[in-house]
């Protein structure tokens, strides 16, 4: 029932055009995927964003927009925050990839995001929407749901956010959805919207979903990365900036190494912290020093299947 109201409001609103082109063709079947496969496509991944270094266009929570600026730089990316409505259209054409979150939204931002994306997809520049926070307040919600149907390349968020997406029901305070539904939304988000999606269940366990592609689950992390504020919004930013390297076709690419690379350096640098305190800065190194063999090594991942 929920995947089919999922299907019924992200078809209202849309025009005949835009209809046509979501669903003019079948999704590719990725096959042959093993946990194997998924290790050597984000070390892949990681070598190719250091060598392209590709400039990410932020509109990003205010929160965090510092601490998702080192990040991207550390990894290897280039990072610009443009998010007036007339700057935002423009820049889109020079950024490789656009990076939305939705978290402190205003009225003026959310016009200037919808802006930046309508040009991102006239320009063939993927982008990413970050859903930070949505299900109890409304401009952030309507925002996130707006944009959702807009057609962006990867979705990436927490497991009451996905989950908000596909069954429209903001879970009581303090309580969690089970991770079977959340892998069960993350799946039925990337069918209905042809996005890859990456969900963070736990500082611990991501789930990867994209059309057409069993789901992977990432076990790398630490419970650290929850008592710091962004790295959830770094994931996002990391996301796109792996867009931006390796292209709007590899969304499911870009959503693993986005999972592995932020879960790895989150897992180092923890090994090394004291605290939340220490935690932030040698988490930053953490994302400069990881290696593709890293990925190789210590990498933890596995299929699930999802009925």
């Amino acid at each position: 029932m929920a995947k089919e109201r999922l299907e019924q409001e992200t078809e209202d609103g849309f025009s005949d055009d835009e209809i046509i082109i979501r669903k003019k063709k079948a999704p590719e079947v990725r096959e042959g995927v093993t946990p194997a496969v998924v290790l050597k496509t984000a070390a892949a991944a990681l070598e190719q964003l250091r060598a392209k270094r590709p400039l990410l266009q932020c509109m990003t929570n205010s929160v965090t927009s510092g601490f998702v600026a080192n990040a991207l730089l550390a990894l290897g990316g280039t990072y610009a925050a443009v998010e007036d409505m007339s700057e935002a259209s423009q820049f889109t054409a020079v950024a490789d990839a656009l990076l939305v979150n939705v978290g402190t939204v205003t009225k003026p931002q959310a016009d200037a995001m919808r802006a930046a994306v309508s040009h991102a997809n006239m320009g063939g520049k993927p982008w990413a929407l970050a859903p930070s926070g949505v299900g109890p307040l409304p401009l952030r919600t309507f925002t996130a749901r707006e944009l959702m149907r807009r057609f962006p390349a990867l979705i990436r968020g927490n497991a009451a956010e996905i989950s908000f997406l596909v069954n429209n029901e903001v879970p009581p305070r303090g309580a969690a959805p089970s991770s079977d539904d959340v892998a069960l939304a993350a799946a039925r988000l990337a069918g209905v919207t042809h996005a890859a999606v990456v969900v963070t269940v736990t500082g611990s366990k991501d789930y990867v979903a994209a059309e057409g592609t069993p789901l992977v689950a990432v076990l790398n992390g630490s419970p650290m990365m929850s008592r710091v504020a962004g790295t959830g919004c770094v994931q996002g930013a990391v996301a796109a900036a792996f867009l931006g390297a390796l292209g709007a076709k590899a969304r499911w690419e870009s959503a693993v190494a986005a999972s592995l690379v932020v879960s790895l350096a989150g897992e180092f640098a923890a090994a090394k912290a004291a605290g939340p305190g220490s935690f932030v800065p040698a988490f930053l190194d953490a994302l400069a020093s990881l290696t593709p063999e890293d990925v190789l090594k210590s990498g933890k991942v596995k299929i699930v299947p999802v009925a």
